[in-house]
């Protein structure tokens, strides 16, 4: 049972299985002269047809490409190695730890060309069901993989991408927790004569991330004008014990100009180094002339900052508060004091503002309360003259 297809390319045959076989003639073998030819396989002799429209039309249009035999393992090894160039180092071994991890293991030995959104979607719905992994890693798994099946689709080894629309679980965003109002005057109290006293302090008054702060340098200091330029972030090399200095996160670097205070302990902070350099003398070592050093001039461990942190929270009796939470308060602190949230956008480096928002929504929501409060004292004080 066969039928001729319109320009004579091709057929479309029904097997015993049930199945339609289109059989396509692609041209030639340069080295035989024989005819070529592709075939597909079809649940229905709709989709058969479909599919043989299409694949003439490419053919007559001379944009057809023979299917991929490729299996999803061996274009994804061809898409970490070869089209990542632009990725920063640790952000290309996390996708290779999430494809080695969640993504090979499930869909690596199928065909990319067989590949279809209910493979996907089943390998995620196995990583919550069955493994119990976090909506947040479901989430990064997906967006890893459908950029590398986007470009698959660009280069025409499969003509859709079998990530989209995909049906994601929900995260639920938790709420920020900050240093609590009647705590901050004893942390402040706490954290005096420190050793990373310059360092806790800048950090819950200027909002900046661990590595922010840990990576700023004495060029990027301007007292003249009482800014930072926060243009970078010390990071841990993802696999190996080393560190090295990368943009901030989304890639933009900002401008902050923080509190007198704040330039103030900068300024006690630029004495302090120097006096240890004096001090080290020739063991001296701060090639890229970091704010903040240990007494040799080398840069801090972020874990070492963190663990400190914790201490010192402890003894603060809020042993659940982490280091972040010191960004959270300045962003809290600075919206309460009348910040609009454009500017507390900038200084956190934010990508949009509506993220801001919808982080610290619930600050937000009790500053609209407390204007509608100082607006009815106004009305009040407005009827009694």
């Amino acid at each position: 049972m066969a039928k001729r297809a319109p320009n004579g390319n091709g057929c479309i045959t029904q097997r015993k299985d049930g199945k339609w076989m289109v059989k396509v003639t692609t041209g030639r073998d340069t080295g035989t002269g024989k005819p070529t030819y592709a075939y597909s396989y079809h649940k229905t002799q709709k989709e058969a047809r479909e599919h043989l429209r299409q694949i003439t039309a490419d053919i007559d249009k001379g944009c057809y490409q023979e299917p991929s035999r490729m299996t999803v393992t061996q274009w994804l090894s061809i898409w970490t190695a070869d089209y990542l160039g632009g990725v920063k180092p640790n952000t290309k071994y996390d996708y290779e730890r999430v494809i080695e991890n969640y993504i090979m293991p499930a869909l690596g030995a199928v065909k990319l060309q067989k590949l279809n959104p209910h493979n996907v979607q089943q390998c995620y719905n196995d990583m919550l069901r069955v493994k119990g992994l976090s909506p947040k890693t479901i989430k990064n798994t997906h967006g890893v993989f459908h950029s590398a099946l986007k470009q698959a689709q660009r280069l025409g080894y499969i003509q859709r991408n079998p990530a989209d629309n995909i049906a994601l679980p929900r995260i639920e965003r938790p709420e920020v927790q900050p240093l609590p109002e009647n705590i901050l005057p004893a942390f402040l109290k706490a954290i005096q004569g420190h050793e990373f006293e310059a360092v806790f302090f800048v950090t819950v008054f200027t909002g900046l991330r661990k590595g922010e702060v840990l990576g700023l340098t004495w060029d990027n200091v301007d007292f003249e004008r009482g800014t930072l330029y926060i243009k970078q972030q010390l990071l841990k090399k993802r696999g190996e014990n080393a560190f090295m200095l990368a943009s901030p996160k989304n890639d933009k670097p900002r401008t902050i100009t923080p509190a007198q205070d704040v330039m103030a302990v900068l300024r006690g902070e630029r004495v302090r180094q120097k006096r240890n350099q004096l001090q080290a003398g020739e063991a001296w070592s701060n090639p890229d002339n970091l704010v903040f050093t240990n007494p040799l001039g080398r840069h801090l461990i972020p874990n070492t900052v963190y663990n400190k942190f914790k201490r010192l929270a402890a003894t603060l009796d809020v042993p659940d508060l982490r280091f972040h939470d010191l960004r959270h308060t300045y962003a809290v602190n600075a919206l309460r004091s009348g910040d609009d949230i454009k500017t507390v956008q900038g200084n956190l480096g934010h990508h949009t503002a509506a993220f801001t928002l919808d982080t610290y929504g619930h600050v937000t929501e009790q500053m609209r309360h407390d204007s509608a409060d100082r607006m009815q004292r106004l009305i009040e004080q407005a009827r009694t003259g």
